[in-house]
């Protein structure tokens, strides 16, 4: 049992941690074309101060880190945080979040440094609609990382999509299709109406469709932190997972918190505050001081989003890792 709670009675035992908020694509549902303003390189947190920050984390119980961006893989010396992350007593499970267009260079040397699981985005299998999307990037360079990351033990390796109205929407059956043919995790993710590049596809709507191929029988046991709900196709060694935060928030299992790539920690992804930890920790903190700023921030978590209030129109998701 993880070893704090939230005022709702959730056990909190994850913690999410933007390293970066540069990214080497430009998806239309992320940023704009252009890219937005970076933070300054002396305003990210540095991997010392991250390391000091998951001490803390592990010293109240959260034992489940997600390595995030931007894109993790672009930021020099990655697989030497995930070695540093993985000697914190304490420390149970490392995973990352990447867009997979790095992976098959790091895939072997993550896996040697102590990451276990990787999870893809991916929101198409087209060659062509993939440039559309990312504004960037080669859909070759997705799918070896995948299989490098399969090679190298990450396991499962997940593939998140996000489906969009009119876009890849057409491409629902083909990714659930290859849950059965080459035994993908595929997981469907609502979209947020952030940035507003593209309509919403419902969950109800998504397992109509996959169901056409035939009946979504509920899977339990799949490694990860919660979000998701996870089903197989008969005959399937892959799984198809839903993540419905707009038509069906997940807020009641909620087990996270997110540090910024600046050092910000957010109780809530669409927090429209955040505590600020990078002041202290450049103020000569100590680890005690740290982990009264992650209870405070457990402890401020809502009970529900705020997603419908467009409260975070203003979040930059590359710079919180959503």
């Amino acid at each position: 049992m993880p070893g704090i709670c939230d005022s709702f009675q959730r056990g909190i035992d994850y913690l999410r941690i933007s390293v970066t908020d540069r990214c080497n694509l430009r998806c239309i549902y992320c940023m704009p074309s252009g890219g937005v303003p970076l933070v300054s390189h002396q305003d990210i947190l540095s991997y010392e101060e991250i390391l000091l920050v998951v001490r803390a984390a592990a010293e109240i119980g959260m034992n489940k880190i997600r390595i995030t961006g931007g894109e993790p893989l672009v930021r020099a010396g990655i697989v030497d945080l995930v070695r540093m992350i993985s000697a914190v007593e304490g420390i149970l499970e490392i995973s990352m979040t990447t867009n997979g267009i790095l992976l098959h260079k790091y895939a072997g040397k993550l896996a040697e440094a102590g990451l276990q699981r990787v999870n893809i985005s991916l929101d198409t299998m087209k060659a062509d609609r993939f440039k559309k999307i990312t504004r960037t990037g080669d859909l070759a360079d997705v799918l070896e990382g995948m299989e490098s990351a399969r090679e190298a033990g990450l396991d499962p390796v997940k593939i998140n999509v996000v489906p969009m109205q009119g876009i890849n929407d057409d491409e629902i059956q083909d990714f659930a299709r290859m849950t059965l043919e080459k035994g993908w995790h595929v997981r469907f993710i609502e979209l947020m109406p952030l940035q507003g590049a593209a309509g919403l596809v419902p969950a109800n709507l998504l397992r109509h469709e996959i169901e056409k191929l035939g009946t979504l029988e509920p899977h339990y046991g799949m490694a990860g932190n919660g979000a998701a709900k996870y089903y197989r196709l008969s005959g399937a060694s892959g799984t198809v997972g839903f993540i419905e935060p707009v038509s069906e928030p997940f807020c009641n299992r909620c087990n996270r918190l997110r540090l910024s790539a600046s050092g910000t920690l957010l109780p809530c992804l669409f927090s429209a505050e955040g505590i600020d930890v990078r002041t202290p920790l450049r103020s000569g903190s100590t680890i005690s001081d740290i982990k009264r700023l992650l209870i405070d921030a457990v402890a401020s978590k809502p009970e529900m989003h705020r997603l419908s209030d467009n409260c975070a129109m203003h979040t930059r998701m590359s710079g919180i890792g959503g």
